[in-house]
């Protein structure tokens, strides 16, 4: 489970919000909602360890995540809103360079089946820079179904994404969540999907 008590977030004059607690458990997600400017970035990036909070706390099975350092960030994967891919590298490179700096073993066939269940089959050993917008964003997004982590905080992870691969996501995060995963994620659009929270700031 992940709890957060007394969150405080203030970047640079503005509190951007105070006070705020969440709980979070195995099999659960947690759609973050709030207007442009509100703190939901923030908040997935403190909840990611990556940036600090101005007060409260955050527990992870009911350990402060400061002292688990790398033990949580094993448990981990955060995609960011601007996450990037090498451009340079093809989509079956930058999944095998992502599993090694997760420090995951490369699985080359796993990471092959991602890509082809996330539309990619063909095009695995193009380099990303030929790739739509839309493509690279699905490159990103199949490091979910090859890093074996407990714990995804997603920001805005249906951006740029076409029909067709909003329900692949959809239903990576239902598997996810129905093997005891936790998902926290951001999202403008509504998300019909079961075992969900809603937390708004």
């Amino acid at each position: 489970m992940l709890t957060a008590t007394g969150l405080t977030c203030v970047r640079g004059e503005r509190r951007l919000f105070s006070g705020l607690d969440l709980a979070v458990g195995a099999g659960e997600w947690l759609h973050v909602q709030g207007e442009n400017g509100a703190g939901k970035t923030s908040l997935l990036r403190i909840l990611a360890g990556l940036a600090p909070a101005e007060e409260g706390e955050i527990r992870w099975h009911g350990e402060p995540i400061r002292a688990l350092a790398e033990e949580y960030r094993r448990h981990l994967l955060f995609l960011g809103h601007h996450g990037a891919v090498k451009e340079d590298l093809t989509p079956l490179e930058n999944l095998t360079l992502a599993a090694r700096l997760d420090g995951a073993p490369a699985d080359e066939a796993g990471a092959l089946q991602a890509l082809a269940r996330f539309g990619l089959r063909g095009r695995e050993d193009l380099p990303v820079r030929f790739l739509s917008a839309g493509q690279k964003r699905r490159v990103l997004l199949a490091r979910l179904a090859v890093r074996r982590a407990k714990l995804w905080i997603l920001d805005e992870p249906f951006t740029a994404l076409d029909v067709k691969a909003v329900d692949m996501l959809s239903r990576l995060i239902v598997e996810h969540v129905a093997c005891g995963g936790i998902v926290i994620l951001t999202s403008h659009q509504s998300i019909p999907l079961p075992n969900g929270k809603v937390l708004r700031i």
